[in-house]
């Protein structure tokens, strides 16, 4: 199975560019791990949020596989502990799935047809943070799920 982590914006800010390395170094000894950086459309700050929603909408729908499970982060999805998340990833492997999309939508969120595309919505948080900082906190999670399922030790409770 891979993993794959989408965000639009901008490349990776210098201040976590090296800890997104690091964990998505980590994961990659369990999973084939990669982002991408999905680019904001041209002129996109110039337009009303649901036109920019819409617009980033379209962007993400043409990069998506029909068979990708997309696992959207949204302040108003499910909460997960993170074993729960675990065996979100660990069902997924199971179910022979090849690719788990963890999706970063844009500064306004996404329009109802991702949000309707998603698998599953996911919060880490009602707290709502800055974009760079859910990148590395995302793949802080997914690797700390990992080797909650590898009964490794960096988990502890």
């Amino acid at each position: 199975m891979k993993i794959q982590f989408w965000s639009l914006g901008k490349n990776h800010e210098a201040y976590v560019k090296e800890g997104i390395a690091m964990f998505t170094q980590r994961l990659n000894h369990y999973f084939t791990t990669d982002w991408k950086i999905i680019p904001q459309p041209k002129n996109v700050a110039t337009l009303p949020a649901e036109e920019q929603k819409n617009k980033e909408a379209a962007s993400i729908l043409a990069l998506l596989k029909k068979d990708d499970y997309l696992v959207l982060l949204d302040e108003r999805g499910k909460m997960l502990n993170n074993e729960s998340l675990a065996q979100l990833i660990q069902a997924r492997a199971n179910e022979s799935v090849k690719t788990i999309v963890f999706l970063i939508g844009g500064a306004f969120g996404v329009n109802d047809a991702v949000l309707q595309r998603a698998n599953f919505t996911w919060s880490l948080s009602p707290l709502v943070f800055p974009h760079q900082l859910i990148r590395l906190m995302l793949a802080e999670q997914i690797y700390r799920s990992c080797t909650i399922l590898k009964n490794e030790k960096y988990h502890h409770i």
